[in-house]
């Protein structure tokens, strides 16, 4: 199994031509296997044309989730209303090498991102194209020029390879933002306070300037009324109609004064509003980030409270989940799999690995799932292929499976620790048919 974003360009027409020696090979993370450039084409190239091995980058890195659920919703085959986002990104990555989903994501994906596609159109060769892919790094503006970049006409397969290691190394670094997330916690939550309270004032004061203009505009009513009766009347003074003509006047200039004041606040008032919005939605997505990362620490906190005990013993919280159990590992990494396969062991457990597909074949998914009671498996270190596959065996078979955010041990201790506080009774392992699987 290779990386999150481990690239094989060999095994794919998208990036290079020849017969593939050995499919199973495995293939280093961002290596540039290329033999030769890729010819360039006539047009842009749409997202079922790209290498496949790309459209999990291409995808999480240029579309929204918002954005990719309406797509899923049309044309996946799993209910978007009620997918997690990672399904809806696995959903997303199977129908990009489809008719219909490739042309849905290749159009929202053009639609998002015109203005860079534009410039993009202005280098006439692979060193302009590199140029602007070099500014876009230094900006900051990765999603649009990823996506200009990967369908441009004039793009090889070196650049390509170039930019999609750009994009894995990048991706190394959400990670390091979860403590800054956690300190802006408290600066969101304090900001939002502010505006609200500041929405509050203006809403007040909004509705002061409507009683004061409701109030000039009858004023006006009867200044109206005298200049009427005024000039009515032969006898009276004309100082006095002017008097009055003078009088309306500053009144409806005071007036136009403060409508315009009424309005200025209301869009004010509106900013202020889709700032508060805004504001609360980084709130609450930082407060489910907390939320994940404090069951992680709740793990990682009783498995070393039971190793600090006498005897190392295995946490209390811990062992209900996984004594007598049979856990299926799929994926992860060689630096963090040997302490989770201690942790199962050491609770009671039988530990199965799978390594998803590196150098163990795909086709023994089925038999490793032999006799498991849970089978558990980290986003982000195991391929696409290999997690369709996997949910499909256990949704045959009746197996539970745990998606980890990880590959790390708390969060495989976390899960484990959630499961048991839900107290979930596991389901007997099944048992292999020799003619259906």
């Amino acid at each position: 199994m290779s990386a999150p974003f481990a690239l094989n360009l060999s095994r794919s027409s998208g990036f290079a031509t020849g017969p593939v020696p050995n499919v199973y090979r495995q293939v280093a993370c961002c290596e540039d296997n290329t033999t030769e450039a890729e010819p360039e084409g006539k047009g842009r190239s749409r997202v079922q044309q790209l290498n496949p091995h790309v459209h999990c980058s291409v995808i999480g890195t240029c579309l929204s989730t918002a954005e990719l659920r309406k797509i899923v919703a049309k044309h996946g085959h799993i209910d978007a209303a009620r997918a997690s986002d990672v399904e809806i990104h696995h959903e997303g990555v199977s129908i990009a090498s489809q008719t219909g989903g490739g042309k849905a994501l290749s159009k929202a994906l053009d639609k998002r991102h015109e203005l860079v596609i534009r410039s993009f159109e202005k280098a006439k060769d692979a060193e302009a194209l590199e140029a602007l892919w070099q500014q876009a790094l230094q900006g900051g503006s990765i999603a649009g020029a990823y996506w200009a970049l990967m369908s441009h006409r004039h793009v090889t397969a070196e650049l390509r390879q170039r930019a999609f290691g750009d994009v894995h190394m990048l991706s190394h670094l959400v990670g390091a933002a979860n403590r800054a997330d956690i300190r802006r916690l408290a600066a969101l939550e304090q900001e939002t306070g502010d505006w609200r309270e500041q929405s509050e004032h203006q809403q007040a004061r909004i509705a002061e300037l409507l009683q004061e203009n409701q109030q000039l505009r009858r004023r006006v009513g009867e200044l109206e009324m005298d200049i009427t009766l005024a000039r009515a009347k032969p006898t009276e003074p004309a100082g006095a109609v002017e008097s009055l003509q003078q009088e309306l006047l500053a009144q409806l200039q005071f007036s136009t004064l403060q409508m315009q004041r009424c309005e200025a606040a209301e869009r004010q008032q509106a900013a202020s509003e889709a700032n508060e919005q805004r504001l609360q939605a980084e709130l609450d997505g930082a407060r489910r980030q907390i939320d994940m990362l404090s069951r992680e620490l709740r793990g990682a906190e009783a498995h070393l409270q039971a190793l600090a005990a006498p005897g190392h013993g295995t946490s209390e919280s811990l062992q209900p989940a996984i004594q007598g159990q049979r856990i299926l590992y799929v994926g992860g990494r060689p630096s963090s799999t040997p302490a989770i396969r201690k942790l199962v062991t050491d609770s009671g457990g039988e530990f199965v690995h799978h390594d998803g597909g590196m150098e163990d074949r795909k086709g023994l998914l089925a038999s490793a799932l032999a006799g498991a009671h849970v089978v558990a498996f980290p986003v982000d270190c195991v391929d696409h292929d290999s997690v369709t596959n996997l949910k499909r065996l256990c949704a045959r078979h009746e197996v539970p499976f745990l998606p980890l955010r990880t590959a790390s041990v708390t969060c495989f201790a976390a899960a484990l620790l959630a499961l048991a506080e839900e107290q979930v009774p596991a389901r007997p392992a099944f048992r292999m048919c020799l003619r259906h699987g």
